[in-house]
Formats: C-alpha cells, sequence, structure tokens
C-alpha cells in the first residue's frame, strides 16, 4: 500500500515559524520518524506552488493521499477539483484546530471532495491520517 503525503505553502517552515500553533520539530524529522512506524509505503511531496501541487495529485500512483494544502485549503478551487476528479483516496490534515483560529480559517473548499478530516492533533495529525486511509483501503 502506498500513501503520498502533500503538503502546501508554508508547511516546510513547520518548527521555524509560529512554535505556538505548529511547534518546533521540524516536517522532515517528524516525517522521518512516521515512515519507520508505519507499515506503509509513504511518500512526501511539498510545495508553495499551486500548480505543482496539482500536478502532483494528478500524476500520482498511490493508493491515498493526505494532503494539507495550508492556506489554499481556504482558496484554491483548483485543488479541490482536482481532488474531486482523480479516483484516489484523500483525507484533510491540518496541524493546528483551525475552527479556533481566524474565521476565514473555518471554511475549507477542500473537505467536501475527501473521505475524512482530521485537524487540531499537532504533526500527529498525519499519522492519525495514515491510520485512517489505510484503514479505509482495507475495507474498500
Amino acid at each position: 500500500m502506498k500513501v503520498l503525503i502533500v503538503n502546501g505553502p508554508n508547511l516546510n517552515l513547520i518548527g521555524q515559524r509560529e512554535e505556538e500553533i505548529y511547534g518546533n520539530h521540524s516536517f522532515d524529522s517528524y516525517y522521518a520518524d512516521l515512515k519507520s512506524k508505519k507499515n506503509v509505503e509513504l511518500d512526501y511531496f511539498q510545495s508553495n506552488i499551486e500548480g505543482e501541487i496539482i500536478n502532483q495529485l494528478q500524476s500520482s500512483s498511490h493508493d491515498g493521499i493526505i494532503i494539507n494544502a495550508g492556506g489554499y485549503t481556504h482558496t484554491s478551487v483548483a485543488i479541490r477539483d482536482c481532488i474531486k476528479a482523480i479516483s484516489v483516496p484523500t483525507v484533510e490534515v491540518h496541524i493546528s484546530n483551525v475552527t479556533e483560529r481566524e474565521l476565514f480559517r473555518h471554511t475549507s473548499l477542500i473537505s467536501p471532495v475527501v473521505v475524512g478530516c482530521i485537524f487540531g492533533f499537532g504533526l500527529d495529525s498525519y499519522a492519525l491520517g495514515v491510520d485512517y486511509i489505510t484503514n479505509y483501503l482495507k475495507r474498500s
């Protein structure tokens, strides 16, 4: 089973920015730890560019996708339409509890087209996403 994790804009700065929200560990170190703990083939892609994220989603040969689209969650009709168009089950994750943050973060354009949403558990949101998508794929 192959799962792709996709991170959107500014998530390359995890561990360096707004530590009170995102913590002080880099995503790269978290990802290495996650890969060692999960019995699934994980790949990772991050981009600050909307079109690159869409190209990655469209060309994916993975069984499932976990996406944290960052700020594009609230603005990108294009990423939403891409997720809806591909046949790969996708889970939306966020590190922070977006409902406790600014009002504009309460609306996700992506949520209606994914199989589930996980947010507010820090970096562990990704581990929960991996667990959910692997269970979802086993049931399908």
